[in-house]
């Protein structure tokens, strides 16, 4: 008996799967693109008509349209668009059928003056007439139907007064010139445009936020932005009579910000070198006993301590720790943007089309200690490009780009005055374009003393583009490669003032047997810093960099409701190299037991005899990037919507930051990085000179150097809820692989003892 029963489940299993394949058979997806000129025509109404069955859909904004589930067999497809001909076409849906192109052609002038009139001339409809005893003969013809220019902008007015809008008299020709805007006759009213202005102030803004507690002035401050635009066809008598369609818009921005700045600066009392408030005792580096009295003597002070403890400002706030000073900063900037395109189709299978872009901006930006660095900037984006239709299923697109961005930056001590010589400060460079005080850096919080890097960099850019576009049955194949010269050229120094660090190392000490921390600007006010660094030299570098990728995707519907977008992607940032080959590298012995610098002008390693190329850094063309993503509806006809992806991502921009710090290098340059010690002792005064135990270069790269690359997979869950509502869920995964790391070998942590001075 059991067997017979499994035998009839089978067949009526069998028998519902062929009516459920049946089913989904029987419908097919039919999707297709409405072009005009080779270009997509957004917003065009479709409509599919079989029998009484009718079903209409509109183009994106690649002027693609589908039907999910059409019933196979034969339709009536009817593609409308304002201002072209309607087409009208039968045919025969089927589940391999492929995607359909649509040609626009466009209306006469006459007949697209006709296509409007029709649309909003009223209909003649004779008014009922009233009864009377005697009548009277009547004239029963049609009103006069306005057709003019004129008259059709009153009927659109008098409609406005039927459908109860509001603003019908602004609207209204009594409120309006015969030419303004769009309300002009003939061809003029092809052109558009328009001026805006943006005001804001400071007067209904909130006070800023204050890290003190307590509550500072608010700055007075405003924001002006101005916007001009015009558009339309490009006509010059006797020059352009059929010339391409134009854009210009012009942005005009002024801006005064406020933002509110908190910090800690020394007291009236540690200026004058009393610690005793503190809780730890300072001890003297000479003796390595306590100071008396936990305060410095004057004559202790180094002179060039003092000099710098100058610029800091006295406390303003009471009553906070971590901070003590806080003032409104005041920052100001000027901004033109300008921003142009064209577009002009040359026939029915090319077109061209291009733009240009101009960027200006002027900032003015202190800071917490009066120091007003200003910068400027220039930068110019243009390109052109030409697409090309082969047929209704192949595209060509060329383009080329040409970017320029220059920067300028003015700090406030920069042919002003001399900080550093002044207050008896050497070792650092004395060109008046790098004029200003050290950079001081504190552990303990207190404000770093810094100013801007002087510096006049021009980086530019000339890209070529190449990508075509297949269409063929449910693919869409996108293959294409694009080719990048980049240029950074740049005339600034990386630390030309250098930089002192202080930890309290120098004024550390023990207490019965115990360590005990010292004050950092105690180290600071005896002058006895415990690292500095200093890069100069070597100021104009012209960096040089190709790059190259390729790709092939394809975007497959495989069925209505499922898309499967796959693709692979090579990249490739070839190592940046020096117009002249000024970069430096090291060449380093196994197990790091000595270096040695090796020069990009001869670039043999002077330890080991390896050959470099011109970059130092050998090159890495195995960047091959995978990715795939799908996008499902798991039940037909509903909202529910599933998308999944993986993708492999190179970072090839990572050569740019290597190459700055490979130009800043000794014997290029003056290079150091040095830890004071007892073979090494450093000092304000002279903590930017060489020891003889010191590497005079501060940075090195592996010449095996790869770039490294991200593994990025996401999944979504997507769903329309009651209410114009949308629920989502997205899963996000990133694992980085081979990533930028740095070591420093034979060193020690700041502050700790070094356990073998002599290795």
């Amino acid at each position: 008996m059991l067997w017979p029963q499994i035998n009839n489940y089978l067949r009526l299993f069998c028998a519902m799967a062929w009516l459920a394949n049946a089913s989904v058979l029987a419908a097919s997806e039919y999707h297709g693109q409405v072009t005009f000129g080779g270009l997509p025509v957004p917003g065009a109404t479709v409509t599919a008509t079989q029998g009484s069955k009718e079903l209409s859909t509109i183009t994106d904004q690649q002027g693609l349209y589908s039907f999910p589930d059409l019933i196979d067999g034969a339709w009536t497809i009817e593609v409308k668009m304002t201002g072209f001909s309607t087409i009208k076409q039968d045919v025969a849906i089927a589940p391999d059928a492929p995607a359909a192109k649509w040609e626009l052609k466009m209306l006469p002038l006459d007949q697209v003056k006709a296509e409007i009139t029709s649309a909003v001339s009223p209909a003649g409809v004779a008014a009922p007439q009233a009864k009377s005893e005697q009548t009277t003969p009547q004239d029963n013809k049609d009103p006069e139907i306005k057709t003019s220019q004129e008259d059709l902008n009153q009927l659109a007015s008098d409609g406005l007064l039927i459908n109860g809008s509001v603003n019908n008299g602004a609207a209204s020709p009594f409120a309006q010139f015969a030419a303004f805007g769009n309300n002009r006759s003939g061809a003029k009213g092809l052109y558009n445009g328009g001026i805006g202005m943006i005001l804001d102030n400071a007067g209904l803004d909130a006070r800023p936020f204050s890290l003190s507690g307590q509550n500072t002035p608010k700055a007075s401050y405003n924001r002006v932005t101005g916007v001009l635009t015009l558009g339309g066809p490009l006509r010059i008598p006797h020059l352009f009579q059929h010339g391409p369609n134009f854009f210009v818009g012009y942005q005009w921005t002024r801006d005064r910000d406020a933002t509110t700045q908190s910090a800690l600066v020394p007291n009236l009392a540690e200026r004058d070198g009393d610690f005793s408030q503190a809780l730890n005792p300072v001890f003297d580096p000479a003796t390595g006993l306590p100071f008396p009295g936990n305060t410095i003597p004057q004559s202790h002070i180094s002179p060039q301590a003092q000099a710098l403890l100058n610029f800091y400002p006295l406390p303003n706030v009471a009553g906070n720790p971590r901070y003590n000073y806080q003032i409104p900063i005041i920052s100001n900037k000027h901004q033109d943007a300008f921003e142009s395109r064209f577009d002009k189709t040359l026939n029915r299978k090319n077109q061209l089309y291009g733009d240009f872009a101009f960027l200006g901006t002027r900032t003015d930006s202190p800071n917490l200690f009066d120091f007003l660095d200003a910068t400027d900037m220039l930068g110019i984006n243009t390109g052109i490009h030409w697409s090309h239709r082969f047929n209704q299923e192949l595209f060509l697109n060329l383009g080329y780009r040409f970017s320029r961005l220059s920067t300028r930056i003015k700090p406030y001590w920069a042919n002003r005055e001399n900080v550093s010589g002044e207050a008896g400060i050497t070792g650092n460079s004395q060109d008046p374009m790098n004029w200003g005080p050290p950079s001081l850096t504190f552990s303990s919080g207190v404000a770093a003393l810094s100013d801007a890097q002087s510096a006049f960099d021009r980086n530019q850019t000339s890209a070529l583009s190449y990508s075509m576009l297949w269409n063929h049955n449910r693919h869409n194949f996108r293959f294409g490669g694009d080719f990048r010269r980049q240029q950074f050229n740049y005339l600034s120094q990386q630390d030309p003032r250098g930089t002192f660090t202080f930890t309290g190392a120098a004024t550390q000490g023990s207490a019965n047997g115990v360590a005990v921390g010292g004050s950092d600007f105690a180290d600071f006010l005896l002058g006895i810093p415990d690292t500095s660094s200093i890069a100069f030299g070597n100021a104009d570098k012209y960096f040089r960099e190709s790059v190259y990728d390729a790709y092939l995707t394809d975007d497959w519907r495989m069925s209505p409701q499922f898309t499967l977008n796959a693709g692979i992607r090579w990249e490739y940032g070839a190592p940046i190299t020096e117009l002249y080959g000024r970069l430096v590298n090291l060449d380093i012995a196994r197990n790091f037991a000595a270096a040695a610098p090796v020069v990009a002008t001869h670039p043999v390693g002077p330890l080991t005899g390896q050959r470099y190329p011109d970059s130092l850094i050998h090159t890495d063309k195995r960047l091959i990037e995978p990715r795939v993503g799908i996008a499902w509806r798991p039940i037909s006809g509903s909202s529910l919507l599933v998308r999944a992806g993986y993708g492999i991502y190179s970072d090839t921009s990572v050569y740019q930051t290597i190459s700055l710090q490979m130009a800043q290098q000794a014997p290029l340059s003056k290079s150091l990085s040095v830890e004071n010690g007892p073979t090494c002792p450093l000092t304000v005064a002279n903590g930017f000179n060489t020891c003889s135990s010191v590497t005079p270069n501060t940075f090195a790269v592996d010449p095996n150097f790869r770039v490294g690359y991200s593994q990025n997979w996401q999944f979504s869950i997507q769903r329309d809820l009651p209410g114009a509502l949308q629920l989502s869920a997205t899963y996000l995964g990133i694992k980085g692989t081979r990533g930028v790391q740095e070591f420093l070998p034979n060193t020690v942590p700041i502050g700790a003892s070094n356990p073998c001075p002599s290795c």
